[in-house]
């Protein structure tokens, strides 16, 4: 319409849509056009919003971490499905409902436990310690904060607070636990017969039933429909690009980016956790005061401090190091604590400090100042930064400028190939389940048979089919699926009428000697009637690695046998093979024979896999008692 009204001023189309559009001011208020507020998330958790900008975020980073883990054979196709956008919208409303409930129950996420997560990241580590300029330059290389990813890491604590206090409030019995080692190292003795996939009767099969079995199953033996593509490529190694910037360009990121080379005062610090006990009372905190005056004492007296911080420190997590929390910078701990600390000289330590976690004692082991790095050190790192958003800024023009040729003209690659001095190629001919090239990609083919090319004869958008490269398709040729000839296939359609009948002999032997083993006859007894080999199976755990598992798995969900007298199944073992089973005994497992540290091992995973089941319970009842509305329409916007 903008550009209707900017090309034709004068024109009598013009001043009627003109007045159509005062028309439309007229009947519904001109203000609503500007302060209409419209609800766009892809959910809402009871005041709580799912923007499609978080739940993009979040499936983004579902869809990469899946398509790493599956490897190159991944067929990104599959994670686009609505069930699988669903159950990460599913895992962003129990986070919601999650943040909702800690805020109602008064759940809070300690500074020392942000601390402490971040401190255990590996990828912030150097030498086996948290390092800080390592952990601001990878923060700063993926676009975020300290601040910023301090918050994702509250919210990611939030989330799992009260699961894990719900499920470690699962209590396991001694008697639990022996009933699971029983069940887990029981042993079961069988015995069985397996039935072979049996020869065929007769391998004469008419020309009449031939021809009715082709027609029966014509879509079985088809041509596929296939295709060839013309296509033009983009990818980002292979473009030219300069790389070797004058130092002007580099000085001018330097002044711009200086503050990622300022490296803050950092303090290595120790210190001896005094956490308040009971309910946190006026007489805890004395009790929990005195006991940390007690310690600054011991100090003054010449007691060594990690000697004192093995001994009497409430913190896990550097206890054993004799209270050793590395080198910290400011806005790393809890405010009193870094008050404290940065108000210490090298060798002091401080009187009792009281935080949310308890009364700290600080030893101050050393000061490291903070400096500048200057422009000569870091400019290997700035050429590099600069060569590699160079590369990225080329490719994202380029595929830009892509995307809009290829848009404009959808009927034809030719124009953006040639301003962009690409080379318009072409595939051969494949199926929808690809072929060589770039037919081998699972979204190149998903695309070549898509409503829009195969059928609309449009131009592709564009397929990402590795890390900046890019691929526009369009068909360049379409051979329709089509009936092989009779004469062709008879071979195979007799293979598969032969195919038939052995597997409808198998089923029919297997059922009928199985229904001789429940009239009395044993299994000794039709085995020598059909001379089959009788196997025998005797303490066989769950686990066994040299019994077919089909068999295994099928004997284990027998029945306990009533005494003296066996119990019989059929088992179907695959690829038209059986076997008759009689199960003769069950021995459980006898705890009294294990050790302590089993038995912990057993209660351990039994109290993991009961906590679990307790705290999705626990999600599905506060989801029950919250109000959500899913716009599941949405998640294709």
């Amino acid at each position: 319409m903008l550009q209707l009204l900017r090309g034709k001023k004068s024109d009598l189309i013009v001043k009627i849509a003109l007045v159509l559009i005062t028309i439309g001011f007229s009947f519904f208020g001109i203000e609503s056009y500007f302060i209409a507020n419209i609800d766009t998330s892809v959910a809402k958790v009871g005041d709580t919003k799912v923007t499609q900008e978080e739940f993009r975020d979040r499936f983004n980073q579902y869809r990469q971490r899946m398509l790493q883990m599956m490897g190159a054979a991944a067929d990104p196709s599959f994670l686009d499905r609505p069930e699988v956008k669903q159950q990460v919208l599913d895992q962003l409303v129990d986070e919601k409902v999650l943040l909702a409930a800690n805020d109602k129950l008064g759940v809070q996420v300690t500074p020392e436990s942000i601390r402490k997560e971040i401190l255990g990241i590996p990828a912030f580590q150097s030498e086996g310690k948290f390092d800080a300029d390592q952990y601001k330059m990878l923060l700063a290389s993926q676009g975020m904060s300290p601040a910023g990813f301090e918050q994702r890491v509250r919210e990611d604590l939030g989330v799992r607070e009260l699961p894990q206090q719900v499920g470690s409030t699962v209590l396991i019995t001694s008697d639990e636990v022996d009933a699971y080692l029983r069940l887990k190292d029981q042993r079961r003795d069988f015995r069985y017969v397996k039935l072979d996939k049996p020869a065929p009767k007769s391998t004469d099969v008419a020309d009449a039933d031939i021809d009715a079995y082709y027609k029966a199953h014509t879509a079985d033996f088809m041509v596929p429909e296939r295709v060839s593509l013309d296509y033009i490529e983009l990818e980002g190694s292979k473009l030219e690009v300069n790389l070797t910037p004058d130092d002007s360009v580099l000085k001018e990121r330097y002044e711009k980016e200086k503050a990622r080379y300022v490296t803050n005062e950092q303090r290595l610090a120790s210190h001896i956790l005094i956490k308040v006990g009971g309910k946190g009372g006026p007489d805890d905190q004395k009790q929990a005061l005195a006991k940390a005056e007690d310690i600054e004492k011991q100090l003054k007296d010449g007691k060594k401090f990690d000697e004192l911080a093995k001994q009497s420190s409430d913190d896990l997590g550097s206890k054993n190091q004799g209270g050793d929390l590395g080198w910290l910078d400011k806005g790393t701990t809890d405010e009193a604590f870094e008050t404290a600390l940065f108000a210490l000289q090298k060798g002091e330590v401080s009187a009792p400090i009281l935080t949310s976690e308890g009364y700290h004692v600080i030893d101050l082991r050393d000061i490291r100042p903070g400096k500048t790095r200057s422009f000569d050190e870091v400019k290997p790192e700035l050429a590099k930064q600069y060569a590699d958003s160079e590369k990225e800024r080329v490719y994202a023009e380029k595929a830009g400028k892509l995307t809009d040729l290829t848009y404009q003209d959808p009927s034809s690659l030719e124009p953006a190939a040639k301003e962009l001095g690409l080379k318009v190629e072409k595939t051969a001919l494949f199926a929808r389940t690809g072929g060589e090239g770039i037919a081998g990609n699972p979204a190149v083919a998903k695309a070549a048979f898509s409503d829009g090319v195969l059928v609309q004869n449009n131009n592709s958008d564009p397929i990402e089919i590795g890390p900046n490269h890019v691929v526009v398709v369009r068909i360049a040729e379409h051979k329709p699926s089509t009936p092989i000839p009779l004469d062709a296939v008879k071979d195979a359609v007799r293979g598969k009428i032969l195919a038939e009948r052995v597997s409808k002999e198998a089923k029919e032997r297997a059922d009928a000697l199985f229904a001789e083993l429940g009239k009395g006859q044993t299994l000794d007894q039709l085995a020598g009637t059909d001379k089959l080999k009788v196997e025998d199976q005797k303490g066989i755990g769950r686990d066994a690695a040299n019994v077919d598992s089909m068999l295994v798995k099928s004997v284990f969900a027998m029945p306990r046998p009533a005494q003296g007298k066996p119990g019989s199944q059929l088992v179907d073992l695959g690829g038209d093979g059986y076997a008759l089973v009689q199960l003769d005994a069950v021995t459980d497992g006898d705890p009294s024979t294990l050790d302590a540290k089993t038995k912990d091992a057993a209660r351990n995973t039994l109290a993991q896999s009961i906590g679990a089941v307790v705290s999705r319970e626990f999600i599905a009842a506060l989801r029950k008692d919250t109000k959500i509305q899913k716009n599941v329409s949405r998640l294709e916007e």
